[in-house]
């Protein structure tokens, strides 16, 4: 029997004049994604996308890959009838037999697209309702709490039937490429990644960059890095991933500056380093993963003093979150496992016993002048790394 994958779209359809170039957008982002997974044809019409799978035994891999494209809400696996009843109601026993079973309770929803079709939603509805009863004696009908709910859908090209349980469910948000580009700081830790991915479903591609400190961080750590992005690469394509040598920076802090301001000094020239990186590839925010009061670097006071040495805007999507739902998104994403791995990056590794949680900017600044900034800043601009990261 022939299938084929229908997966809908959401915000998309509220964009008025501006509605073609996303789609066109979404559909190029789901080409891509499917590349090299199996042959297919992508087409859209009427709100909704069309995947054709040339290769059957490859249907389950091309809706995952599709479940993790930014924009798409809702994706199913549907039989495909000829635009006639007794098709219609002959493919929706054979394909749904496996769900219409065991006393299960269950209803017809209809969606006539296509007005030249010779019955109405309600007629079509009754007619494969009362098929599917007399067909499966074990089965009841319950319009308002079923187990099932069998959908048929008439449209212009053909009709198709599906159990609307057994969809799942998209990224949802909007298509990659739709909201310009922002650079993300990324850690080996559990909040960053998170970070990159909330940004990312808003049509935004990412850079990232990482700060890596060799001796003193592992090339473990380096690898775990670069496993996380090739894990958010999996919802937004290609990450370019621009290593930072460190380990001068944080020496010097560390000899030079009093032991409470390391981390407020340290991170003040990840932003600015950062800042940099993101303006040359043309990226217009930079990405954190802060949430306010999680550690002493993040109280109100903190943000502001680190926040403070850049010009472009700084994205924080995690900022109200508590530690337990970044991490239930973590899972989400599948990025927890690798979060967890016990190579430190640079942060853990200088952290000072007692870090400020309330500075003043003056006294952050006065402790900066001990170093000579822009030609720490310069070597380790000279000395980054690019990385093109896939999905893994």
């Amino acid at each position: 029997m022939k299938e084929i994958i229908l997966a809908k779209y959401g915000e998309i359809i509220l964009k008025g004049g501006n509605r073609p170039r996303f789609e066109s957008i979404l559909i190029n982002n789901i080409r891509n994604s499917l590349k090299n997974v199996a042959e297919t044809k992508v087409r859209l019409a009427q709100a909704t996308v069309y995947v054709e799978v040339f290769d059957e035994d490859k249907i389950d891999i091309v809706m995952e890959r599709l479940s993790k494209v930014f924009g798409l809400v809702t994706i199913v696996r549907a039989a495909v009838c000829s635009k006639d009843i007794e098709n219609i109601k002959l493919k929706a026993r054979e394909y749904l037999k496996s769900d219409l079973n065991d006393g299960k309770r269950f209803k017809v929803e209809a969606k006539r697209s296509d007005k030249l079709f010779p019955l109405n939603s309600p007629q079509i509805c009754v007619e494969v309702g009362g098929y599917l009863d007399d067909e499966f004696p074990e089965i009841i009908v319950d319009v308002h709490n079923p187990d099932v709910t069998v959908k048929v859908e008439v449209r212009d090209f053909d009709a198709y039937v599906y159990a609307d349980e057994n969809k799942i469910q998209g990224q949802g948000g909007m298509p990659i490429g739709t909201g310009s580009k922002a650079t993300l700081l990324l850690s080996g830790g559990i909040d960053s990644p998170v970070a990159g991915h909330m940004i990312s479903k808003r049509g935004v591609e990412i850079d990232a960059v990482n700060f890596f400190s060799f001796p003193y961080t592992s090339e473990r750590a380096k690898e775990k890095v670069i496993e996380l992005a090739g894990i958010i690469a999996q919802y937004t394509s290609k990450i370019n991933l621009y290593i930072v040598p460190f380990t001068e920076i944080q020496i010097q802090i560390r000899d030079k500056c009093p032991e409470e301001h390391l981390t407020l000094v340290m991170r003040r020239f990840m932003m600015r380093i950062a800042e940099r990186i993101a303006q040359k590839h043309k990226s217009r925010a930079l990405i954190t993963g802060e949430s306010v009061g999680q550690v002493a670097s993040q109280t109100l006071a903190a943000l502001d003093v680190t926040n403070s040495v850049v010009d472009i805007p700084i994205l924080q999507p995690l900022i109200g979150m508590d530690k337990q739902e970044i991490i239930d998104r973590s899972h989400a994403i599948g990025t927890y496992e690798t979060s967890i791995l016990p190579y430190e990056d640079c942060c853990t590794v200088f952290t000072p016993r007692h870090p400020t949680t309330n500075p003043k900017r003056e006294n952050i600044i006065k402790s900066e002048n001990k170093l000579d900034i822009e030609a720490l800043i310069e070597e380790a601009l000279a000395g980054v790394e690019l990385i093109e990261v896939y999905p893994n």
